[in-house]
């Protein structure tokens, strides 16, 4: 019978151990869970305060701004750090940081920016009408008369059936796994007084959030420069709550989508703008090396077309919905900012096949039917990006052709 009674014994400690293996593992999957959902919880959080963050960095560094203990409390709710695996992250607000906040005065909201319609005389508002279709390319917006350019196509054609090696590129985007640390405790301790201080913005802060509320519903614009002071005024002013979107969610009636439209269309009319303006302005280095100045004005061309591409994808749909909500959407038109982007691009081929033709001039006869062709090539994309050439792009090409032809001579 002993060995019998050992047997048990230890089939009875592997049952207890198997259970105790379970139970861990289960716990660690728990685990594990609360990790991921809340490294969504801070992806969604820090995804929203690009804009205050950077206007309370730069009241931070000036030493004239206001320096109350109100705003130094609003710029460490609203503050991003970085850890040691570069992952970005807003942390909760401290217990002294959230007391400080309970004692604040009721949010005083400043006058919205006045905007052209409302000094015209006041009439029932109507929706616009649809925009005209696009125009074709020959009716690109700007004072340049672009037209197109047939012999462009047929050098850069026979050229490249010469050149039968045409350049593969691989554009290989690994992003990083970057390790996600942060500190679940002083999360946990943090959160009962967070919730406190998000309780005390809902009672205090009703008036002026709904304020805001009746401001964002009546906004009507007639250019989108409009939107964008409206936009950069709303963000001063909820910029005073804890956590905009944790107080927000206890108004049903705050007009979220309207709101989010108004963000989307300043945003990317104002990134489109910049962008055209660094494409405007290009101006070509001649101490850099040609590969390094032709790599510069690639990318510069590159980023041109996707963001050009882009809006144009997603023009019908977001049009709509920027209609819907009285949001001006002519910028997205070829008649207007879009329009104005693509005869840009000429300047930057222009500035290529200038340096181009100087090298050519100045080269080896080993390199000059790929100069050659690489000048072309970049001519012929921007050709067809633009829609055509203006004057001064005819006259640069007209050069690389003659540099280039006297050259086989």
């Amino acid at each position: 019978m002993a060995p019998e009674d050992d047997d048990s014994r230890i089939d009875s400690f592997q049952k207890e151990r198997d259970a105790r293996i379970a139970l861990l593992e289960k716990e660690n999957f728990e685990l594990r869970q609360e990790v991921l959902r809340l490294k969504a919880q801070i992806s969604s959080l820090k995804a929203h305060d690009n804009e205050r963050k950077s206007m309370l960095w730069k009241k931070l560094q000036n030493p004239n701004t206001d320096t109350s203990p109100q705003k130094q409390t609003d710029f460490v709710k609203t503050q991003e750090f970085q850890n040691l695996d570069g992952e970005t992250f807003r942390p909760r607000p401290g217990f002294q940081e959230l007391e400080a906040g309970k004692e604040r005065s009721i949010k005083v909201p400043k006058p919205p920016p006045r905007h052209t319609s409302e000094n015209k005389v006041q009439t029932p508002v109507a929706f616009p009408a649809p925009p005209p279709p696009p125009l074709p390319s020959k009716f690109l917006a700007g004072s340049k008369t672009v037209r197109r350019v047939p012999e462009v196509v047929e050098l850069y054609r026979s050229l490249t059936r010469k050149d039968s090696h045409m350049e593969n590129r691989s554009n290989t985007t690994a992003a990083p796994v970057i390790a996600f640390t942060r500190n679940m405790i002083g999360e946990i301790e943090n959160r009962s007084t967070y919730l406190s201080a998000i309780k005390t913005d809902v009672k205090k802060q009703k008036e002026f959030i709904n304020f805001l509320i009746k401001e964002v519903e009546s906004a009507v614009f007639d250019q989108i420069s409009e939107v964008e002071a409206f936009v950069k005024w709303l963000d001063g002013e909820l910029s005073s709550l804890v956590d905009e979107r944790a107080v927000l969610k206890h108004f049903p009636q705050w007009p979220e989508r309207k709101a989010d439209a108004l963000r989307e269309a300043a945003c990317n009319y104002r990134d489109l703008k910049n962008l055209e303006q660094e494409v405007s302005s290009f101006e070509d280095n001649q101490k850099e090396s040609l590969p390094q100045a032709t790599r510069k004005m690639q990318a510069l061309q590159d980023r041109l077309e996707q963001r050009v591409n882009g809006m144009e994808r997603m023009r019908e749909s977001t049009g709509k919905k920027y209609r819907d909500f009285q949001i001006p959407c002519d910028w997205m038109m070829d008649s207007g900012l879009i329009g104005q982007m693509k005869v840009s691009s000429l300047r930057l081929a222009k500035e290529y096949m200038k340096r181009v033709s100087k090298e050519l001039q100045s080269s080896e006869c080993w390199r000059e039917d790929n100069l050659m062709l690489q000048g072309v090539r970049f001519a012929y994309r921007v050709h067809q990006f633009a829609g055509g050439f203006d004057a001064e792009t005819i006259q640069a090409f007209e050069e690389l052709k003659k540099v280039g032809l006297s050259s086989h001579k």
